[in-house]
């Protein structure tokens, strides 16, 4: 992946899990019944891929991330 769609997904990952944490952080209404869409662990599985786009986004702009290997 090039620099410009890391940012795009580095972004998208950032507005997807502000989003589902918005959703997930509202009170329950019970007279609709329960949440069908698990907000939370959605929230999660973003900011997890909003880490991973980051350190690939270091690896890009040149910083060594990972083990070096030892000789």
């Amino acid at each position: 992946m090039d620099l410009p769609l890391t940012l795009a997904a580095c972004a998208l990952f950032l507005v997807l899990a502000i989003v589902c944490g918005w959703f997930g952080a509202r009170p329950i209404n019970v007279l609709k019944g329960p949440r069908m869409v698990p907000w939370r662990p959605l929230m999660m599985v973003c900011v997890v891929a909003l880490m991973l786009m980051m350190v690939h986004l270091a690896n890009l702009l040149g910083f060594q991330t990972g083990n070096q290997p030892r000789y």
